[in-house]
This record gives structure tokens, sequence and C-alpha cells, in this order.
């Protein structure tokens, strides 16, 4: 019996930004069955809850399709170019999914999903963007047949790499523009980001019970790779392929890239301890993370910083929170319901 459009198969992978997402969607784009997409930030930049795309708004579908399309197929949301450039594609790839008419911007972003992932041979569609964490009610709601995997990563360690985020343009990413990199420097600050690591655990903590979410830890993956990409393949549906874990070593903050080297590198784990995170920046974020972290079996370092830098922290975390939102307003259209969703 065939599938509805709205049952069919979709992994969402989700998560804090730097904690394995763009790995898993790497390890299952290897499964021939999968196609995983660029990071296209479609709940968060494209859509609100109740936006309509009617029979007399097609120009607007088509420009919510071009967007994704753009975002897929020119390299990133980071990427500089038009997206009016994909408008032809967009259009043929409407044209040729469900009537438009009555539809919203999700009815788009499914159809652009499920055509753009059967272009690639791949019946089943993989979207990467860790902020759809949001949006898991929604997700949930509308797409019935989708799997989520929530990525969960030692606060540190993410913490160590964002911090070190800013130099990926240096590393092998020379596609990264050099605004993003001063985006990214400008965006760390321990308070911040160990608050936006608390917040996506609890945005998912009310689902994690839910059948079709499933969480996997990092250090998980790491550690042992190819028991739990077995696991993830038997809770999305698809048979474990040996190629998944011959992964290309890239995106690293710490080290440059190395994609002549395939496998899961287990030196990723740990590096808070050794390698960048002062007694300050540790010790402000295991007090912001100190419950999600018990839960989640991370043990506490009880680090004690210095008065000195301590105060000097506290003093500098208005100052980048103030350039982090200035430099993030034109990526966060609706940059009041982003905020509400992270601190609620």
């Amino acid at each position: 019996m065939a599938q509805s459009p709205d049952d069919r198969r979709c992994i969402f992978i989700v998560g804090s930004s730097r904690s394995g997402t763009t790995m898993m969607g790497r390890i299952l784009n290897r499964h021939p069955a999968v196609h995983t997409f660029h990071e296209l930030h479609f709940f968060e930049e494209l859509w609100s809850p109740g936006s309509k795309v009617s029979g007399t708004s097609r120009e607007e579908a088509l420009d919510v399709a071009a967007q994704l399309l753009y975002r897929e197929r020119g390299g990133g949301y980071l990427a500089h170019g038009d997206p009016s450039d994909y408008r032809r594609e967009a259009r043929a790839v409407l044209e040729a999914g469900p009537p438009l008419d009555n539809s919203t911007r999700l009815d788009v972003y499914r159809t652009v999903l499920f055509r753009e992932a059967a272009e690639n041979d791949a019946p089943v569609p993989c979207e990467q963007t860790p902020r759809n964490g949001y949006y898991l009610g929604e997700i949930l709601e509308r797409f019935p047949g989708a799997r989520v995997l929530h990525m969960v990563r030692d606060p540190r360690d993410v913490l160590l790499s964002q911090k070190r985020k800013w130099r990926r343009r240096f590393l092998g990413a020379s596609n990264i523009p050099r605004t993003e990199a001063i985006r990214a420097w400008a965006n760390y600050h321990p308070l911040t980001i160990s608050q936006l690591w608390r917040a996506s655990v609890k945005a998912v903590a009310p689902y994690r019970d839910h059948p079709r979410i499933r969480t996997v830890a990092f250090e998980e993956m790491l550690d042992a790779p190819e028991a739990t990409v077995r696991s993830v393949c038997e809770f999305v549906g698809i048979r474990f392929e040996e190629q998944m874990r011959s992964v290309r070593q890239v995106g690293s903050s710490h080290r440059e890239d190395r994609p002549d080297q395939r496998g899961i590198d287990p030196s990723r784990s740990g590096n808070w301890r050794t390698d960048g995170l002062s007694d300050t920046e540790i010790f402000l974020c295991e007090t912001v993370t100190a419950a999600p972290m018990a839960r989640y079996g991370y043990e506490t370092n009880d680090s004690r910083p210095g008065p000195l830098m301590l105060a000097l922290s506290a003093l500098l975390f208005p100052v980048k929170l103030g350039a982090a939102l200035l430099l993030n307003r034109s990526r966060m259209e609706r940059i009041w319901d982003a905020l509400r969703r992270r601190l609620r």
C-alpha cells in the first residue's frame, strides 16, 4: 500500500550546535536510501505558525522553494548568492508535487524535501538543522513519518568547539565568509554558549520518551561507532551499511580538515580537559548546565576561577551579547520568536 505524503519516512537531526549533528548527517548520507541536506533553517527563518501560501500567492511559494534549493544546491545557507537564480528549478519541483492551492509554507518545505531527495535517488530525506530541536512539536505533528535523532555532547567540549569555531575558515572551510568568522567570534562567551546548550536540551526534554525520538551521545558514537550506527539505522528503519562509518574527517574547529582520511575519530572527545578552556570558562559552563549535565551523565570538574578573571568575564558578557545580537539580526527575521523559544 502506498504511503501518503504525510506518512513518508524522513529524518531530522537536532541538538546544540557543535554536538555532532553534521557528523551524523554525513554518516546517514552514505546510505543509499538517505539524502542528507545542507542546513536549511526553514522553521526559524522561512516559516511561522499559520503562515500561508495560498493559490493567489504562488510567487511566495516560489520564493520559499527557491530559498530552500539555493541553500541546498548553492553551498549552504552561509553561501553568498542570489536565491532567485533557482526559481526555474523551484517551479519545476513545485509543479511535480501536490497542487499548491490552499497550501502552507510547510507544504512547500515538505515537497522540496522529498522531491530533492528523489532527485538524488534516495527515498528518505534527512534534515540536519540543529535548531529544529526548538520546533519538535511542529515536526512530530506535521511529519507523522519522521524519526528524530537528538545529538547531545558534553557542554564543555561544545564550549571549546564554539570558542574556536571562528577558525574553521582557516582549517579547510574556505567557503565560510569572513563575516561569518567574525560572527562566530562575537557569538562566543561561556555564559552565552552554556545557556544555548541548556536551552537546546531543555527544548527536547518534554519529548525524550517519545517513540519517534532517539537521543545519541556524541561520546557514544566515538567510543562504539559501529554499534551506535547500527542502533541508529534500526531506529530510522534502514539497513546498516558498512560504508556508513567511512566518513571524511572534516569539520573540526581544533585542527585542519583531513578529507583524505576516513572514519569516526575518537580523539574529538574530552579535549576540554587539556586543550583551551580556562578554569573560569569551565566554572561558568558547569554552573549554568549542572542539572542537565547530571541528567545525561556528565560529571562536573568543580573548577574554581580567580575573582579577577570571573569579574572580567562578567564585564565582557553584555558586550559580547550585544555584538552577537547585532550580527545575527539579518539571519533571524523573527528574532523575538527565536529568543522566546530559547529562553522559555
